[in-house]
């Protein structure tokens, strides 16, 4: 590593087989304890330079507490943490930067009005007293190109895509001379290219001979990138390996803590009359001559890269998005294309990709926000919290809502709770077709799992659901035919018992039969 922390070339083979000997990080036998309930109980492993270890489990598990730890915001009550060897302590965050460790969290810790140059080097800039920003620009754009990054060093951050702010906040911790980089969730809000991209950047880290600690949801992900694996479940160690010796099932039964086996299909072959019919939908620039049909019990999914139009389709349909062209029917009846209003009362229900922003009342309780679009729908005036207490405890029984207290506001919830709220609203206002945009994007595998459970059982009880998601094997497994787009166009609609990823793709891409 240079002196600006920044690998010049991969170590020879068996130079990093040798390193790997050794750990570059251990952990032993950490536990963290909040007001005498257990965070972290009784944790080891150990990372080797120039390794990826995925660090997996449900929300809740410890994984968060974990990397707190690491990264010098929390004190363990107990275990030890060692570098390169030696025990060390880890005072605070300036501490674990001193020690080699970085952390690149969801929310990203960038200046947005500062330029890309100034990010980089904040903390360490060139020149003495006064700054040199030609020289801290050279060097960013030098430093950036060496990891693959073609990002101008003089754009603000705030015109930056997520993705590239994700890569450069992966810089920053390299530029700091970072050997240990943990990454909470790097792909969680990125699809397609983005996440091609980012994934990249984290072996280019392997191959440098950084140690990566890799938080994921996604087993795709971990299984194309990871080396060991680390599986916790309520702050105890429950699985620990390589990840050549486990696979998806075996992950998962650990992270749940039963065994499991992959959902399948619905088996529900009663499709009934098309509900939903969207003929010559276009928006300029946006969508063009999108037509498509959903039947009574029936799942269509949506898969496309991004880019393709597949969120901007839903929106149209409910009516949020102008349109220049076409038309929506509902049971053969035509709706206003720019009144949501009258799509949530003629029975179309959206759940939003941005859940948080757009799906739900974050500052209000999980009481409050159930009844929503109920009232909506029924133009309804009035409040009764007793009534409003009880329908929100029936849905966290029905949907299995893990909530302390109904009327908390919803923000305390886990990602997948909070989805589950979201749903419940809808459900609560009766619904004939549910638009599902990214349904699980960013909620741990056994949220994921239980809201495939509840797609199946929405589709036997006849509901037509819409479903849009960047995860291939999620639209493979939920989906009874799969409609393709591609550049704001149908490329392809494929039979869901026979459409394969390979297939998928080929007409994600533009391919043509």
């Amino acid at each position: 590593m240079n002196q600006r922390g920044f690998v010049d070339r991969p170590a020879p083979a068996a130079e990093v087989a040798r390193s790997q000997s050794s750990p570059r990080l251990e952990v032993r036998g950490l536990s963290k304890s909040f007001l005498g309930a257990n965070a972290l109980e009784d944790v080891s492993f150990s990372v080797a330079p120039g390794q990826v270890l995925a660090l997996i489990g449900e929300n809740g598990a410890g994984k968060s507490t974990l990397i707190r730890i690491l990264s010098g915001a929390h004190r363990p009550d107990a275990g030890e943490v060692w570098i390169n060897g030696s025990r060390v302590e880890i005072g605070g965050p300036k501490a674990a930067e001193d020690l080699g460790i970085a952390t690149v969290y969801q929310e990203l810790s960038l200046f947005p009005d500062l330029s890309v140059a100034e990010n980089l080097v904040f903390g360490q800039f060139p020149g003495k007293g006064v700054i040199n920003w030609r020289t801290a620009q050279e060097e960013a754009s030098r430093f950036l190109h060496g990891l693959g990054l073609h990002v101008d060093a003089t754009s603000k951050v705030r015109d930056l895509s997520i993705a590239e702010k994700q890569m450069l906040e992966i810089a920053k911790a390299l530029h700091r001379r970072a050997e240990i980089v943990i990454l909470d969730e790097p792909t969680a809000v990125l699809g397609g290219e983005d996440v091609d991209h980012l994934l990249r950047l984290v072996r280019g880290l392997k191959e440098r001979g950084v140690s990566v600690i890799f938080v994921s949801h996604r087993l795709e992900e971990v299984f194309g990138l990871a080396d060991r694996y680390v599986v916790l479940k309520d702050g105890k160690l429950t699985g620990l390996g390589d990840i050549a010796d486990t696979n998806h099932d075996d992950l998962v039964s650990k992270m749940v803590g039963r065994n499991f086996s992959r959902s399948h299909r619905s088996v529900n072959r009663r499709v009934g009359d098309v509900v939903l019919d969207v003929r010559n939908l276009s928006r300029e620039g946006v969508l063009r001559n999108i037509s498509l049909s959903v039947r009574s019990g029936e799942v269509l999914g949506i898969a496309g890269l991004r880019g393709a139009g597949r969120t901007e389709l839903a929106r149209a349909i409910f009516g949020v998005d102008p349109i220049t062209s076409g038309e929506v029917s509902l049971h053969g009846s035509k709706l206003a294309t720019k009144d949501p209003l009258q799509s949530i009362r003629a029975g179309i229900g959206l759940v939003p990709e941005e859940r948080k922003t757009q799906g739900i009342f974050i500052a209000l309780s999980t009481a409050a926000n159930i009844p929503i679009v109920s009232m909506l729908k029924r133009g309804a005036r009035w409040v009764r919290p007793a009534a409003e207490r009880q329908l929100a405890l029936d849905y966290v029984k029905k949907l299995r809502i893990k909530v302390a207290n109904v009327s908390s506001p919803v923000a305390s919830l886990s990602g997948g709770n909070q989805q589950k709220v979201v749903l419940a609203k809808w459900l609560n206002a009766g619904v004939d077709v549910l638009i599902l945009d990214e349904p699980t994007r960013g909620i741990d595998i056994g949220a994921k799992q239980e809201i495939y459970e509840l797609i199946h059982s929405l589709c036997e009880q006849g509901l037509a659901i819409l479903l849009i998601s960047s995860e291939l094997p999620e639209v493979l497994a939920l989906s009874h035919r799969i409609l393709v787009m591609h550049h704001g166009e149908v490329a392809a609609v494929l039979d869901g018992d026979t459409a394969t990823e390979e297939l998928v793709m080929f007409h994600a891409v533009g391919g043509k039969n």
